[in-house]
């Protein structure tokens, strides 16, 4: 069975002197729960596994339940350590109070018990781990499959890869394109909307965050401002609304406006928006249109290769530290601009056409870029930048 490079990083902390909490972060249907099953039938130390699936969220009182039993099969066994997985830890109320309270416990008594959590959630996450367990955990960041990924453990082509992007439940699918997309919005979006964000954020109008989310989606690697958003959203709404209800989004993997570059803080944030999905997936079947039709018409199929380096360096950017923009000066637009160490690194997407474009050379000229550089026709390879190291670069 395939393994992500998250599978050697688990085993190796698991394998290491009880230090750290272990928690796996991604978007829904990455992989997490797999690389756990598959990290735990390599190791040797013995184990219990436990899911807050089934469980009442107001029931706070399992975590403690579910601690006890590993401490006493731990005993049980005279084990020198135990292990303790977790699983959709997120959907316990008050659960990150829960878990500080049994692992200070374990510290306090000298009690070797090894922790690792995961969740569909990265909001949840994310907002226990940093209010609570500070100082407490190491983050293991699954982002969304890369190409190099999906096209060792699928067969994948590149084409394939720009067009259905990187969830691999739906790899199977890809013949039956009706069975595909059907699959990607019942057993991914719908869930990820329902479950995840709304279950986690206070959104007062889930029909208008779901109208963003599709127009979104259609809109990727377009510059669509707020106010135009709210003209073609039917639920009334403000400005204000929609940007958190974007950076929630793009905090849950899915979605994101990226801003435009600038030297002046607020002007960044001030920007009209450019739509960007973590996935390409999300932005085909949103699209209306088929593989074979999108890939045989040049200008649709520009968008969608600029959407798969969008949704690569944008799933980079968490791992390596990076933030994510674009630039334009009129007619002239650069399609991504890496900021890193106070730098910038400046990427521009070619899929063959011709155009009058002068963006990276005016930015050049007036931001002197670390690097600057084009990918595609002219430029690196789109397959070569998919798969290549992105880190040396910075």
């Amino acid at each position: 069975m395939f393994k992500r490079p998250q599978f050697s990083i688990l085993q190796s902390r698991i394998e290491e002197p009880r230090r750290f909490i272990q928690v796996l972060s991604g978007p829904r249907q990455v992989g997490k729960s797999t690389v756990v099953k598959q990290v735990l039938k390599e190791i040797s130390i013995p184990y219990l596994l436990f899911t807050a699936d089934n469980e009442s969220p107001e029931n706070t009182a399992w975590i403690g339940e579910v601690w006890a039993a590993a401490r006493a099969r731990m005993q049980l066994l005279q084990s020198p350590e135990f292990l303790l997985v977790i699983d959709e830890v997120h959907k316990i109320d008050n659960w990150s109070e829960a878990v500080k309270k049994e692992w200070d416990s374990d510290s306090f008594n000298d009690i070797p018990l090894k922790v690792v959590l995961l969740g569909s959630s990265r909001l949840l996450l994310k907002d226990g781990l940093t209010e609570t367990l500070a100082g407490r955990f190491e983050l293991i960041r699954m982002p969304h499959w890369s190409f190099a990924e999906m096209r060792e453990a699928f067969g994948f082509d590149l084409n394939q890869f720009i067009y259905y992007g990187g969830y691999p439940g739906g790899a199977s699918l890809i013949k039956d394109h009706r069975r595909w997309q059907h699959y990607i919005l019942d057993s991914i979006v719908a869930p990820a909307i329902e479950r995840d964000v709304l279950s986690t954020k206070m959104v007062y109008k889930p029909a208008l965050m779901r109208q963003l989310f599709d127009l979104g989606c259609a809109y990727s690697g377009m510059e669509l401002s707020l106010n135009k958003m709210l003209g073609q959203l039917q639920d009334a709404g403000n400005v204000t609304t929609l940007a958190n209800y974007l950076n929630t989004l793009g905090e849950a993997g899915l979605l994101c406006g990226l801003q435009k570059y600038a030297k002046d803080t607020a002007r960044k944030y001030n920007s009209v928006p450019k739509l960007m999905v973590y996935n390409t997936a999300l932005f085909s079947v949103q699209s209306g249109m088929k593989f074979e039709t999108a890939f045989t018409t040049p200008k649709a199929w520009g968008r969608w290769v600029e959407s798969a380096v969008g949704a690569y360096l944008l799933n980079q950017a968490d791992e390596l530290g990076f933030k994510l923009y674009y630039w334009r000066e009129r007619d002239d637009e650069v399609n991504f601009i890496i900021e890193y160490n106070r730098q910038s690194i400046a990427i521009e997407v070619k899929s063959g056409r011709r155009t009058d474009n002068q963006g990276l050379a005016l930015f050049q000229k007036q931001f002197q870029p670390k690097r600057a550089f084009v990918v595609g026709s002219g430029g690196i390879p789109v397959e070569d930048f998919l798969t290549g190291d992105l880190e040396r670069l910075l």
